[in-house]
């Protein structure tokens, strides 16, 4: 009879699989025949629907003895969480998978900028990261405007996102302070889809009548990259420090770019990889220092 798997192993394994998980989001988006919007909003409705009978059964009591401030914070946060994906999953569509990826990954960043209008001091090694990121992004967003206005489009809506990925995150800081992840997810993935379906309604988007195969990616994506992906990284910040988990979630970028050649045949623009390469190093270098300054900036958030 085989051994159980030991603990490290099982780690090992269960990281890889959320990698894989959150890679996949990009290249499942754009297989998707559906409007964007509708997409997005797709993903956190299911995936509100699957928490609420969890949350209903274990945490009924958390938000009503959580206080109205924290109430209104992971409301804010369920908004700012609407933004992200109202942003960055048109963009997957307009600027394509790598570059849409490595853009929305820039989070780390702005999260080090709002944590200034904080009144935090961060240090010179963030502050190198950042500098590196911007780089990386301006000779990917100018390789872009080569190809074409679209893309450019697509590249600052993706950007839009990981202000919007920061601003969520920064917000449920506060928030979990008093709440569980459950309870906590469950109220911003429900008020991002009201507000995502309340966009649709307002531009008309078609939310319903799509093929076999665009309902299966919408399902793939709420299993995986919404609950699994992420979920599994929580479960993981038990075993590892959260810097890991941060620097994991960077693998996302090669990932998805390898998912998206492999099974969409689309392969990054050769003026766009050195300012990919950069600026995936440069949210590194600031994921790093934060992490030794101040290890909240080093989070990602569980979208």
């Amino acid at each position: 009879m085989p051994a159980p798997p030991r603990p490290a192993v099982l780690t090992v394994a269960v990281l890889a699989v959320a990698v894989l998980a959150v890679s996949s989001s990009a290249p499942l988006i754009v297989y998707a025949a559906a409007p964007a919007l509708a997409i997005a909003w797709w993903r956190n409705a299911l995936a509100t629907a699957v928490l609420i009978p969890v949350t209903a059964g274990t945490r009924r009591g958390e938000l009503r003895s959580a206080g109205r401030g924290t109430v209104v914070v992971s409301l804010l946060a369920g908004v700012a969480l609407a933004g992200h994906f109202g942003m960055w999953v048109p963009s997957t569509k307009l600027t394509g998978v790598a570059a849409a990826t490595a853009l929305v990954a820039t989070q780390p960043v702005w999260q080090g900028l709002i944590a200034i209008g904080q009144g935090r001091r961060l240090p010179r090694l963030v502050w190198l990261g950042i500098a590196v990121a911007v780089c990386g992004g301006v000779l990917a967003t100018g390789a872009d405007l080569r190809f074409s206005g679209r893309a450019v489009v697509g590249d600052l809506m993706a950007l839009a996102g990981a202000v919007a990925g920061a601003a969520y995150t920064a917000l449920g800081e506060r928030a979990r302070i008093r709440l569980s992840t459950t309870a906590y997810t469950t109220v911003c993935y429900g008020v991002c889809a009201a507000v995502l379906g309340g966009l649709c309604l307002a531009a008309r988007v078609p939310m319903s009548g799509y093929p076999a195969t665009t309902w299966l990616a919408i399902l793939a994506m709420t299993a995986g990259p919404q609950l699994l992906g992420h979920s599994t990284f929580n479960y993981a910040l038990k075993r590892v420090s959260a810097t890991t988990i941060s620097m994991l979630i960077l693998l996302e970028v090669p990932g998805a770019a390898l998912i998206a050649w492999l099974w969409l045949g689309q392969t990054p623009r050769l003026g766009q990889v050195p300012g990919l390469a950069l600026l995936v190093v440069g949210v590194a270098v600031v994921v790093i220092g934060a992490a030794r300054a101040t290890p909240e900036l080093a989070r990602q958030p569980e979208l």
